[in-house]
């Protein structure tokens, strides 16, 4: 039963689009100083390190983690090892903006992948929302260029984060779809995440791995990219997590997903301050749109 939402809920549930916000910035800031790969595996590594002393049992062999590897490995390759990497990637040449623009599309992907993949319905008043909200990430792909759409020559940033937007919706409907993994672990948020981690990061490894080798740039340490990696591993990546999981078991997911469309916003108010980068007229008319398509995509008949 989902609750009325109250002040501690709605602070609960802006508190990670403001996290996710400030990842996409601080990803953008400190991109001369570590790769993206590797930014990503220090990032779930330090994570990790921080959860042990909540969910160490995890790694035991008879905690059921190890049974279900297949499970947990696709779980850990869509989201800590995919997702990110890719976000981090995308921020090499595309702004925060034009990266939490897109990524708000995420409910349409999600609509697309359950209807071909898990043989979800999708209603007509979900398939105006997807039209809608579709066309706000053309206004960003097109940067505001309508008449020259068929010839938009799109960044390598934005086809890395609409790749990480469909990764994240396996993800997300495989969290609904449960698999088999015991319920200790699903029902304990530091285990179940420790354990997507522990396989997340063999993935991050490997990929890293190959950044080392292909991209000639090394890590340049330093208090920034200390500081940047204590916030991304903490702020992002466990305070989000934790606070998105209470709000939604409070007011829903439907409530929710209407908070999760304030992170372009409030990337665009954090890039004017900390990076100099201005929101455009574009932006906002995108931004008007993916809520619109959302909104008319979840409302009640």
């Amino acid at each position: 039963m989902h609750t009325r939402l109250s002040p501690s809920t709605a602070l609960l549930l802006t508190l990670p689009p403001l996290m996710w916000a400030g990842n996409a910035v601080v990803g953008r800031m400190v991109g001369e100083l570590v790769p993206p790969m590797m930014l990503n595996l220090l990032r779930w590594a330090l994570a990790g390190l921080i959860l042990l002393p909540l969910a160490a049992w995890v790694l035991k062999r008879d905690s059921g983690m190890w049974q279900h590897w297949r499970r947990f490995s696709m779980l850990g390759l869509l989201s800590v090892g995919a997702y990110n990497a890719l976000q981090y990637l995308a921020l090499k040449t595309s702004s925060p903006i034009n990266v939490t623009l897109v990524a708000a599309s995420m409910p349409i992907w999600m609509q697309l992948i359950g209807r071909l993949f898990f043989a979800a319905p999708v209603s007509r008043r979900q398939l105006l929302g997807a039209l809608l909200s579709i066309s706000g990430v053309l206004l960003v792909l097109s940067r505001g260029q309508l008449d020259t759409l068929l010839q938009v020559q799109l960044l390598p940033g934005d086809i890395y984060i609409l790749i990480a937007s469909i990764c994240w919706a396996f993800y997300s409907w495989m969290l609904a779809r449960p698999g088999g993994e015991p319920t200790t672990i699903r029902g304990d948020w530091a285990a179940f995440l420790l354990a997507q981690i522990v396989f997340g990061l063999a993935w991050s490894g490997l990929f890293a791995a190959g950044e080392w080798v292909v991209v000639d740039q090394r890590i340049t340490w330093g208090w920034p990219l200390v500081a940047a990696l204590v916030f991304v591993a903490v702020g992002p990546a466990l305070l989000a997590y934790r606070a998105w999981g209470i709000g939604v078991q409070r007011a829903g997911p439907t409530v929710a997903s209407f908070f999760g469309n304030l992170t372009p916003l409030l990337a665009a108010l954090m890039s004017a301050a900390l990076l100099g980068e201005l929101p455009q007229l574009y932006h906002g008319a995108a931004f008007v749109l993916i809520v619109c398509g959302i909104v008319v995509s979840s409302a009640r008949r």
